[in-house]
């Protein structure tokens, strides 16, 4: 994965570089091209507010149309640039490729609109948007939506077992585990797992698991500071040590998760660790009577103060691909209106990265209906996104190869593992 990856990467920085990458469409005066993320929920949002906006500015039409189906997002993404023909606006990029494209001049830097301080200051967090400021000083994605990773619990497994609360801590959550994955029929079979977590070595399923926790153990940290690896420290051997636990003590299966039957509404795993989209998942498929809630990631038993987690968001950019980018930058300011973020979170179930909604009298209803939802506005307070750097995801290939050689088979010490990605990372750093 990761040598494909850098053949990516390299050949779109060199397409770039030899067709000079400037506005790729100069002097084209047709629609603006808007790419949103090819799931029905956002492919219905995006018809409704291009609609919208298509019968207020007649004269600067919007055509939409859902990402190409691909591999991935991701994929799709850096072959439309190679091949000159990304739209003008799309609202699912992954923060971590977003400084790859800078480097190449491919986006327009919104913060050199007149108007941006006062537009994301008014909808923004100041931390939040510093976490998206690129290397040279500009902002050249706007905050758009996140999807905060929360433990997914069974409250009724729990409280048959004795436990009021779900665990907060690594002791707590393996001492639930002990009594939950007993062998009460003494078979040598578990009948259950206290969670469950995609083995494959894929370098974004380790959002879900050791990043999340990562971010959980550290208070909030990610992985490199200052431009440099700064994620070869005791909380990443914590997080090691304790999910190698988890695997090693048949708390999680060794198993591939890709199975018909969900593992957790079916009652064989306890614990999952997802984002809010889960609840429309949960509340279509779960069976009579069931019962499950969310609580924050577990963290280390020295921990305190707010428990941060991975916020999983996707942002919106700008191509440069028009003479007039000032254009495009009208819509998307409409994109992110007041009214188009409760549409957001109204028809997709996704939390819009606007302060101070719990309290915003047009946003209640929604959660006075869906009560679930608040446990994830709360968390959105305390997320962290990924590092602004071209190489994000030969980094996390990195981790994830030696998570597989650590956590899931014991091959390695943790201390060892999480010194080897360290040392790995800089390498790709370089």
């Amino acid at each position: 994965m990761s040598g494909t990856l850098i053949f990516l990467s390299s050949f779109v920085l060199a397409a770039m570089q030899f067709t000079g990458c400037g506005r790729m469409h100069s002097g084209d005066d047709s629609a603006i091209v808007y790419w949103s993320a090819n799931n029905q929920y956002e492919q219905d949002l995006a018809k409704v507010v291009v609609a919208e906006w298509n019968a207020l500015h007649p004269e600067l039409p919007v055509n939409h149309q859902p990402i190409p189906e691909g591999q991935s997002s991701e994929e799709v993404i850096l072959a439309a640039v190679v091949g000159d023909s990304p739209p003008d606006v799309y609202s699912n990029m992954w923060p971590g490729d977003v400084e790859l494209y800078v480097n190449a001049g491919a986006l327009v830097p919104l913060s050199d609109f007149v108007d941006f301080d006062s537009v994301m200051n008014s909808r923004t967090k100041p931390d939040v948007l510093n976490e998206a400021r690129s290397r040279d000083g500009r902002i050249y994605q706007i905050p758009w939506k996140t999807n905060p990773l929360m433990m997914l619990y069974n409250k009724k497994v729990l409280a048959e077992n004795g436990f009021t609360k779900p665990p907060r801590t690594y002791s707590e959550y393996i001492a639930q585990a002990k009594v939950i994955t007993a062998d009460l029929d003494g078979d040598g079979y578990t009948d259950r797992y206290m969670g469950i977590s995609d083995i494959r070595v894929l370098w974004w399923q380790r959002f879900f698991d050791y990043y999340a926790f990562y971010i959980a153990a550290s208070g909030g940290k990610t992985l490199l500071r200052a431009g440099d690896v700064a994620f070869d420290n005791a909380s990443s051997t914590k997080v090691f040590e304790f999910l190698q636990t988890m695997y090693k003590d048949g708390h999680f299966p060794l198993q591939k998760t890709s199975g018909t039957v969900d593992a957790f509404l079916s009652g064989r795993a306890i614990t999952r660790f997802v984002g809010p989209w889960e609840i429309t998942h949960a509340e279509k498929l779960k069976p009579e009577g069931f019962e499950y809630d969310f609580a924050s990631i577990p963290v280390p038993d020295s921990s305190d103060g707010p428990t941060y987690t991975y916020g999983d968001f996707k942002n919106i950019v700008v191509f440069e691909t028009r003479n007039e980018p000032t254009e495009v930058w009208q819509f998307v300011k409409f994109m992110i209106s007041r009214r188009n973020d409760h549409r957001l979170l109204t028809m997709s179930s996704q939390l819009p990265v606007r302060k101070g909604i719990l309290n915003d009298p047009l946003y209640q209803p929604y959660f006075d209906e869906n009560p679930k939802m608040v446990r994830f506005a709360k968390q959105a307070e305390f997320v962290r996104g990924v590092d602004v750097c071209k190489d994000m995801k030969e980094i996390f290939d990195a981790i994830s190869q030696e998570y597989e050689a650590c956590v899931v088979y014991s091959a390695k010490t943790p201390g060892k593992a999480v010194k080897d990605a360290g040392e790995r990372a800089r390498l790709i750093l370089r």
